[in-house]
């Protein structure tokens, strides 16, 4: 429950002590906690304090976060960032169907079955029930302004770039509409190659025929969606 919600300040045996009083059942029960209710359990002044500033804080967690948070089987931070930015709040996700929620980038069958299935079992719905009265935000969305010159597009990143590491190049193609996808076949719009490539990556694009473009191009590609001329 503490890993959760990611609160550094309410420790396992905390969470113990609380549960064996009957206090929390769930993870929605960690937003009905009171100064009050922690000091009569016998915290401290400022370990009380301190849980409930980082309870507060937790509110307004990120949707993907908060989807992780949730403990859905299946669903990685990865998956739950494509939801949260399809979707834009935890109701819309929850009332998805599972053909929507598979033909998400990223999701697929196994995940959008399970992540219907979490939210229609009643007990999930009670903790989202008390996430909601509890005040948790459920539509708190990055928005990108990132023009969308990638979109439709699948790009494959390999070797080493000297500006953008590989988390960087994979969230510079996303942010613009775009798949980074980890192997390349003939849908592969362009593989870009840094230093130490995969050699397969490499050997796969030159026999399918895809462009290979440096980290210049590379640039290129992401400001205009076009391969340099």
């Amino acid at each position: 429950m503490r890993q959760a919600v990611d609160l550094k300040f309410l420790k396992d045996k905390t969470v113990y002590k609380l549960s064996d009083a009957g206090i929390l059942e769930d993870v929605g029960d960690i937003y009905s906690l009171t100064p009050e209710v922690l000091l009569a359990q016998g915290l401290g002044e400022v370990q009380s304090a301190n849980l409930m500033q980082a309870i507060d804080a937790s509110r307004s967690r990120a949707l993907e976060k908060l989807l992780v948070a949730l403990g859905i089987k299946h669903l990685g931070p990865a998956a739950a960032e494509s939801l949260a930015r399809r979707f834009g709040s935890l109701d819309a996700v929850a009332s998805a169907s599972v053909a929507d929620l598979a033909a998400i980038d990223g999701v697929g069958d196994v995940i959008a079955e399970s992540v219907a299935k979490w939210f229609v079992d009643k007990r999930h719905k009670s903790i989202v029930t008390k996430l909601r009265k509890g005040g948790v935000r459920f539509d708190n969305v990055t928005v990108i302004d990132a023009p969308q010159t990638l979109a439709g597009k699948t790009l494959v990143v390999t070797g080493t770039l000297a500006k953008f590491g590989r988390e960087e190049a994979e969230r510079a193609i996303k942010d613009r509409g775009g798949k980074s996808a980890g192997s390349v076949s003939k849908k592969t719009f362009a593989v870009v190659v840094g230093n130490e490539p995969g050699a397969s990556k490499v050997k796969k694009a030159e026999e399918l025929g895809v462009p290979q473009i440096d980290e210049q191009a590379f640039e290129h590609v992401l400001a205009t969606g076009e391969l340099p001329a």
